[in-house]
């Protein structure tokens, strides 16, 4: 039996449960905007794998960069608001103002020495503008995190999973007919600034605009410098999920990066059910940090963490037994890449305890939360280097050099999840575990459907039955053996404490 919570717990894990299940409804818009963008990109008629392989060398470069120029405002700003006595709009100002300087200054040494965004890859004037997307990517990080301060998550689902996923995705099928040459780099230029004018309008409702502000460098300056760690753990949390991309980059033809590229949109999917959570377990955390209530932290970072590993588990069977058939919806070309998308759903699964135990550490251990993350990336590169000669030894082709990378991912996002547990476990003094045997009676009988469904069901019943197949039983199983009251807070449109 469950031990009771405190009332004030409880509606700490409510409020979470209703953030995350805002977030959640926005995982699923993002899907169905995400797939038909892959499925354009990916056909040959209209861009094809190594237009796509080009444009997600140059992505990576300008997402990592945007990220640093947040200087960690995307997690960070919750505590600053929370500290503060100034006016809440002057204090987001600040943060934007250091935003907007780095990331124009950014943009344009991009634009001046365009070579580190097109590894081995030719590109043309239109290709080099991409970086214009940096400043507006920068800005809406800052303006969703101050919306998520006040609970509006409603605004993170609008602009991420509706206008910027549905505007790419539209925009690229019209630039087929316009500038098929060009199209992909438009496509998204049009979807960041259509984004960040969604997140702004909110936000100046919510917040408006600065009260007798005006730039304080030494102020400023104190703000960066402490914001040095957050930003550069921001960033390599980001970058694990990109840096394989980076170097396949380098040493791998663009077809085989655009195929790898597909494969990790997909896998991604559930890693953005973190994203879920994010935004309003940040606030919660520093709340409670600020009352000294520990095991109130432990606790909520156990709930969540469950939740997300039960959820990307489910989805991660669903998208991986059936493999074949979703890289084959892209494409005949990317089904090569069915490995490396089993790998990158593993590895998502295996990335959750870290995820969840890093949203209390970035406020409690800074410094040692961005050493363990430098280890982690740095493992990773290491790894996907050792992975690429390996499979350049054996003299096997490039999409195996796309499932080393994967691996590698895997192998480093599981060692991130057991150190920053644990370090979190002892600066809390509380246990910090996601694991429930329910994970594993719920994965036995999915396997068991998807097995049956891949076996001796055609393609198109693989997916339009197979799939909605295996997430049933798998929720089934969850709901029934894995879930008590709390975890069932997440299903509920109304809660009372």
């Amino acid at each position: 039996m469950k031990e009771s919570v405190p009332r004030e717990g409880s509606e700490d894990i409510a409020a979470i449960a209703k953030g995350g299940r805002t977030n959640f409804f926005g995982f699923f818009l993002r899907l169905a905007a995400r797939l038909p963008f892959l499925f354009i990109a990916g056909r040959a008629d209209a861009y094809g794998p190594a237009a796509l392989g080009k444009f997600a060398s140059a992505l990576v470069v300008i997402e990592l960069t945007a990220m640093l120029c947040t200087l960690g405002e995307k997690r960070g700003l919750a505590q600053r608001l929370s500290d503060s006595d100034d006016h809440p709009a002057n204090v987001v100002a600040d943060g934007v103002l250091v935003a907007l300087i780095a990331s124009c200054a950014a943009a344009l040494l991009f634009y001046i020495f365009p070579a580190p965004l097109f590894p081995g890859a030719e590109y043309s004037e239109i290709d080099r503008l991409i970086v214009i997307a940096i400043p507006p990517l920068a800005l809406t990080e800052i303006w969703l995190a101050g919306l998520a301060y006040r609970y509006n998550i409603a605004a993170t689902v609008r602009a991420r999973a509706i206008v910027e996923p549905w505007t790419l995705s539209i925009m690229a099928g019209l630039m087929i007919f316009i500038a098929p040459g060009d199209g992909l780099t438009i496509a998204y230029i049009v979807s960041i600034f259509a984004s960040a004018l969604t997140a702004l309008v909110p936000f100046l409702k919510d917040y408006g605009l600065p009260r007798d502000w005006k730039p304080r460098p030494d102020a400023i300056g104190r703000m960066t410098l402490r914001s040095l760690p957050l930003a550069t753990a921001d960033a390599i949390e980001w970058g694990t999920r990109r840096i394989d991309i980076l170097i396949l980059g380098f040493f791998a033809s663009p077809t085989a990066v655009g195929v790898y590229y597909v494969a990790q949109q997909v896998a991604s999917l559930p890693q953005k059910l973190k994203t879920s959570f994010e935004p309003i377990l940040g606030p919660v955390i520093t709340r409670n940090l600020k009352e000294r209530n520990f095991a109130a932290i432990a606790r909520q970072v156990c709930q969540v963490g469950f939740w997300i590993t039960a959820a990307q588990a489910g989805i991660a069977l669903a998208l991986g037994i059936t493999g074949e058939a979703v890289m084959g919806l892209i494409g005949p070309e990317f089904v090569g890449g069915t490995g490396a998308l089993a790998l990158l759903l593993i590895a998502e699964v295996a990335a959750a305890t870290a995820v969840v135990s890093e949203a209390a550490l970035i406020y409690i251990a800074r410094l040692r939360n961005l050493w363990v993350s430098i280890a982690t990336i740095s493992l990773q590169a290491a790894l996907t280097l050792a992975g690429i000669e390996l499979v350049a030894y054996l003299g096997l082709g490039d999409l195996y050099r796309a499932a080393a990378a994967a691996a590698a991912l895997c192998i480093a996002l599981a060692f991130a999840s057991v150190l920053k547990s644990r370090m979190l476990s002892r600066l809390l003094q509380q246990p910090i575990n996601n694991w429930r045997w329910a994970l594993v009676w719920a994965t036995a009988p999915a396997v068991l459907i998807g097995w049956f469904a891949t076996t001796f069901a055609p393609e198109w019943a693989e997916l339009a039955l197979g799939v909605p197949a295996i997430l049933g039983i798998y929720g089934y199983v969850i709901w029934t053996r894995g879930f008590g009251p709390e975890d069932r807070l997440l299903f509920r449109k109304s809660t009372s404490s």
